[in-house]
C-alpha cells in the first residue's frame, strides 16, 4: 500500500516495536541496549511500515544470536549530515555469511530453516519508499549491523522534511 506519512517519534516507534519483538526472549538471556539520539527523534514516515522494518530486523537479530554465548541487541539512532536519521539494529550473533552478503535484500534469499526470505526484501522496499536506503555490514566485535535511513524532520512546519 502507499505510505501514509506523518511526523513521528522514531524513539517511540523503536520502544513500541521492541516490546513486541522481545516477547518470549527473557529466558534466553538477551540484553537490549537502546542508544537513542534526542537530536534524531523526529522523522516523516508511515508508522506501521517502519515498525514492520524494525520488527523484522530485531527478530532476525534475535534469531541470529540463538547459539551465541553473549546475546546483546543494540538499537541506535543518529542524525546524519545529509539531514536524515540513521537507525541501526546490531547483534552479537554469528554475522553475515560471505555467500549471503551480496543477496541479503533479494527475495527468497535465506539461510533459515523456517523462513521465506522475503523480510529483508520487503524492508528494503519500505525504506526506499521513504526515500531512504538500507544496508548491512559486520558489527564491530562480531555479529551484524543493519542500518537504514529515513527523512528527518527539521521543524514542525509543513515542508520541513530532510
Amino acid at each position: 500500500r502507499e505510505p501514509e506519512k506523518r511526523i513521528e517519534s522514531i524513539d517511540t516507534l523503536i520502544e513500541e516495536t521492541s516490546a513486541l519483538a522481545l516477547v518470549g526472549t527473557r529466558e534466553i538471556g538477551l540484553r537490549v541496549r537502546l542508544k537513542l539520539d534526542p537530536q534524531a527523534d523526529r522523522v516523516f514516515v508511515d508508522k506501521v511500515q517502519i515498525q514492520q522494518v524494525l520488527l523484522n530486523l530485531m527478530r532476525n537479530a534475535i534469531e541470529a544470536m540463538e547459539g551465541s554465548p553473549e546475546r546483546v541487541l543494540t538499537v541506535a539512532t543518529s542524525r546524519r549530515p545529509d539531514r536524515s536519521v540513521m537507525v541501526e539494529v546490531a547483534d552479537t550473533g554469528s554475522g553475515i555469511a560471505p555467500e549471503m552478503a551480496g543477496q541479503l535484500f533479494q527475495p527468497f534469499a535465506t539461510t533459515k530453516t523456517y523462513g521465506m526470505g522475503i523480510g529483508l526484501a520487503i524492508s528494503r522496499t519500505i525504506v526506499e519508499g521513504h526515500d531512504g536506503r538500507i544496508w548491512a555490514e559486520p558489527a564491530p566485535g562480531g555479529g551484524a549491523s543493519f542500518r537504514f535511513t529515513l527523512p528527518a524532520v527539521v521543524s514542525e512546519e509543513p515542508g520541513d522534511v530532510g
